[in-house]
């Protein structure tokens, strides 16, 4: 089982570098964050898992992320038109997109250790562009996911 778990890592690593090819975060960074998410699940549905929370696709992207990256759509839709938030995001591809543009705008340092590795990615992914710094909670879902990820693939 471990090594069918391995295989789908490496996939969708795969399938995220050939979508992001040569666009600032590494692929398989893009792909571990993908899977700490949602374990990439392309069909994750919109959910409010608290109040005022509103997150999105296989990445859990919320509107206010997606704005911040300049709302990034699917080729012949409007950012403005409803439902072009969700279309986008819900997409692996324009999802990948949106955390890239993200990413180019904010991210930084988060942990202090002098460079900008995947850590920092998915620090500001989790945490937002004021607040990377933040603390891991013990047995957080998320973090744990994308230790075994970046694990597999050597990060």
């Amino acid at each position: 089982m471990a090594l069918v778990k391995q295989a789908m890592i490496a996939v969708t690593a795969a399938v995220i570098f050939a979508l992001v090819y040569g666009e600032g975060v590494d692929p398989n960074c893009l792909g571990c964050l993908c899977e700490a998410s949602t374990k990439c699940n392309a069909s994750t549905a919109c959910h409010t898992p608290y109040p005022g929370a509103y997150f999105c696709g296989p990445f859990l992207i919320s509107w206010a992320y997606w704005a911040d990256a300049d709302k990034p759509i699917i080729e012949g839709d409007n950012a403005e038109q409803k439902g072009a938030f969700e279309r986008c995001v819900q997409d692996l591809y324009c999802g990948a997109e949106t955390v890239r543009r993200y990413m180019a705008k904010f991210l930084d340092d988060c942990n202090g250790d002098g460079a900008v590795t995947c850590i920092d990615v998915i620090r500001t992914h989790k945490f937002g562009r004021e607040g990377c710094g933040g603390v891991i909670q013990q047995g957080d879902k998320f973090w744990s996911q994308y230790q075994e990820c970046e694990t597999r693939l050597s990060l």
